[in-house]
C-alpha cells in the first residue's frame, strides 16, 4: 500500500510529517526535498530512529546533495538516489573537476556546480564554432547536436529540442575512505526529457 504525506516546500520541520511515517511502518520512503533541505530532513529522519527501523529511503539525487552530503551523518548510508552527477563519478575528468573545485572552494561540488561548468563549456565551444559572432540565432545553431565528455559523463545537445541528453545514475550513500559519498551502481545511458519523448 503506497500513501502520500504532502510537506510544504518551505517548511524546515519535517518532524509531524516523519512521525507519521514513523507510525505507518513502511517498507521505504520516496522522499522530494528542494535543494539544500535533504541534510534537515536526514537530521530529523535520524532524530525519529526512522534509520534504525530499517526502513529505506529513495528519491531524487538533490536528497543527498554532495556538498552537503559529508555532515549529514550515518542515517544517510543506504539512502539510494537517481541523479545525473555524484562527486564520486568514476572518470579522470571528475576527479580532476573534483580535486580543482575543492581546493578552490574547501568544500565538494555538487550538481549545480557541474551545471555550471558545462553551460560555460557549452558557450565557449559554440563561440568557438562561429568564429566569435555571439548573436542568438548564430550560437544557438551552433549548439544544436554538441557533444562533449563532461565531469557528469558524456553529454549532448538535442538537435530537435535543444535539451540536454545525458546518464542518469542510481545511486547509494556509502561510507567511502571514512567520507559519505553517493556511490553509482547503475546507468541509464542518453537519456532524453521523457515528457517531450512521450509526446513524440
Amino acid at each position: 500500500m503506497a500513501e502520500a504525506i504532502r510537506v510544504p516546500l518551505a517548511n524546515p520541520d519535517f518532524s509531524p510529517f516523519l512521525q507519521r511515517a514513523a507510525d505507518a511502518k513502511p517498507d521505504a520512503i520516496f522522499i522530494f526535498v528542494p535543494s539544500g533541505q535533504g541534510g534537515t530532513f536526514m537530521k530529523q529522519f535520524a532524530e525519529r530512529g526512522l534509520d534504525k527501523a530499517g526502513i529505506k529511503l529513495i528519491g531524487p539525487g538533490d536528497v543527498t546533495d554532495d556538498d552537503l552530503l559529508p555532515g549529514m551523518g550515518s542515517a544517510a548510508i543506504g539512502t539510494v538516489t537517481a541523479h545525473h552527477y555524484s562527486a564520486d563519478h568514476n572518470s579522470a575528468m571528475n576527479k580532476a573537476y573534483v580535486a580543482a573545485f575543492e581546493k578552490a572552494n574547501h568544500f565538494r561540488p555538487n550538481f549545480m556546480s557541474v551545471g555550471g561548468y558545462d553551460g560555460m563549456h557549452l558557450i565557449y565551444a559554440a563561440l568557438k564554432k562561429t568564429g566569435g559572432n555571439a548573436d542568438g540565432d548564430s550560437l544557438i545553431a551552433a549548439m544544436k547536436g554538441m557533444k562533449w565528455e563532461s565531469p557528469r559523463g558524456p553529454i549532448e545537445i538535442d538537435p530537435e529540442t535543444r535539451d540536454i541528453i545525458q546518464n542518469e545514475y542510481i545511486r547509494k550513500v556509502e561510507k567511502k575512505n571514512g567520507q559519505l559519498y553517493n556511490v553509482e551502481f547503475a546507468t541509464f545511458e542518453a537519456v532524453k526529457d521523457p515528457v517531450k519523448a512521450a509526446k513524440k
